[in-house]
């Protein structure tokens, strides 16, 4: 007799050791973020598939959910000087992020007020001492204000006072410079809810920098993009160099509130698919981790050690050694697992040290089968307050590997065009498949579920479409 036909939907677990029980074993205990879960069966239905395939529905997502949301437009190290500033795209939006003063940053709507020309370019970024258009000359200081109108006595009508730059809001956490187009919304704070806000204020992620920054176009839909990162349970047949080492399928999964889920996969260990099959010296051997280029060697595995263990206390020392930082406060799993956090609708947080990544994910607005996909690493800063730049995006064309960009290891850029191979074939198999849904595992595949759910709510809502007067500082 199957005895998980006796569960209750969203019970069944993987039958060997959990996340939690891998944890629990490590030397350097894990606080209370990592320690701790958050599951909640949302139901086995199918997810309808017209989301991916349509253009008519990324249109309305344009007006109904990227207008409502938080979303990550920059890091503050981007803009550290007053005047700095960094243009921030999604769909037909743009948005000049600049840093005013010392304490206060804005996001305008990257349009001039005369005839609608962009003031910076998308994809720019710089200082600024105005933000003036280059077709007819009207300026905008960079609080905002209209600085001065071309022959304004043709003018009579556009008041310069009424005529300042619209703004989103802003908000930032963790380093992260985050923008909402409604001025409706619930707080940066509310949105995330207090369990994700206390997690990510616990990582101190404003203590890091971008070490590198790499982005391609992908041919899928930006949903099937994201999702594709949103579970463990493809690495046995999508990665089956790296299965050996990862607990994949048995992998955590939880959600907080409507807008945070996580996954916790532990690495150092054998995947249960392959129980049996490598010892201890083998996982040591095969391990992989975000930036292999430190590892210099690999020592032996002693009798009754663990390679979990001595990855663990191998890596800390490596890890402070390469980035100049003091890690001895830091939990082994910290040190070695793979968190991953989406913030709806579009952003993860790896806040590991071996796998210290943010993912950020743009639909193309001129094309609903193409997405934008953004890899950044964030490394700790140096414990002696020494200076490190701000890596520049690497950007990839759709036919180039992640291998060929500076500053990404081989080993993983390897694991993250896997990943992207699969999803021209999974936007071609939704568009030619009979069945009108997506079967998802109900543990697994949860993150998914809570992720798709949250753009159902959106998209039922009424259209937001931003009013210029109504985001007018005054």
């Amino acid at each position: 007799m199957n005895l998980q036909t006796r569960l209750q939907p969203g019970q069944a677990r993987h039958p060997d050791v959990s996340t939690q029980d891998i944890i629990a074993r490590d030397k350097v205990k894990a606080p209370e973020w990592v320690a701790s879960e958050s599951y909640e069966y949302l139901g086995s239905e199918d997810i309808d598939t017209e989301r991916y395939k349509s253009a008519a529905y990324m249109q309305e997502e344009f007006k109904r959910l990227w207008t409502r949301t938080w979303q990550f437009a920059c890091r503050e190290e981007h803009i550290p000087e007053v005047g700095d500033y960094y243009v921030y795209d999604i769909g037909p939006y743009s948005f000049i992020v600049t840093r005013i003063a010392e304490g206060e940053i804005r996001a305008y709507f990257n349009a001039c007020l005369h005839r609608g020309t962009k003031l910076r370019a998308s994809g720019s970024e710089g200082a600024a001492s105005e933000f003036k258009c280059s077709f007819h000359g009207w300026s905008w200081n960079i609080d905002g204000t209209n600085k001065s109108m071309l022959c304004p006595w043709d003018f009579p009508h556009a008041d310069p006072q009424e005529y300042s730059l619209p703004e989103a809001r802003v908000a930032t956490l963790g380093g992260f410079v985050w923008i909402n187009m409604d001025p409706d919304a619930p707080s940066l704070e509310d949105y995330l809810g207090p369990r994700a806000l206390e997690h990510i204020r616990a990582w101190k992620l404003e203590d890091r920098y971008i070490a590198c920054h790499v982005t391609k176009p992908i041919p899928s839909n930006w949903k099937l993009n994201i999702e594709a990162f949103m579970e463990a349970y493809h690495v046995p047949d999508t990665h089956p160099q790296v299965s050996p080492t990862n607990a994949d399928v048995n992998s955590q999964y939880d959600t907080y509130g409507e807008h945070v889920n996580r996954f916790i996969s532990t690495l150092g260990v054998v995947s249960p698919e392959h129980a049996g099959k490598y010892s201890e010296q083998d996982v040591l051997d095969m391990f992989t981790v975000g930036d292999s280029s430190i590892v210099t060697d690999k020592p032996r595995v002693s009798d009754g050690a663990t390679a979990r263990q001595l990855m663990a206390d191998m890596f800390r020392d490596m890890f402070e050694k390469a980035a100049n930082a003091d890690l001895s406060n830091v939990s082994d799993s910290e040190i070695l697992d793979c968190f991953s956090y989406t913030i709806f609708p579009n952003t993860f947080l790896f806040p590991g040290i071996s796998l210290p990544m943010v993912y950020r994910f743009r639909p193309n607005p001129r094309n609903h089968r193409e997405s934008l996909y953004e890899v950044l690493f964030l490394r700790p800063r140096p414990r002696d307050g020494s200076f490190v730049e701000t890596a520049e995006a690497v950007h990839l064309t759709a036919e180039q590997s992640f291998c060929e960009a500076a500053g990404m290891d081989p080993g993983f850029g390897a694991i993250l065009d896997q990943d992207t191979d699969n999803l021209f074939l999974q936007q071609e198999g939704v568009e030619a498949s009979a069945k009108p849904g997506l079967t998802l595992g109900d543990y697994q595949e949860i993150r998914i579920r809570h992720f798709e759910q949250a753009v159902d709510k959106y998209m039922a809502m009424e259209p937001k479409i931003p009013n210029w007067k109504a985001l007018q500082r005054r």
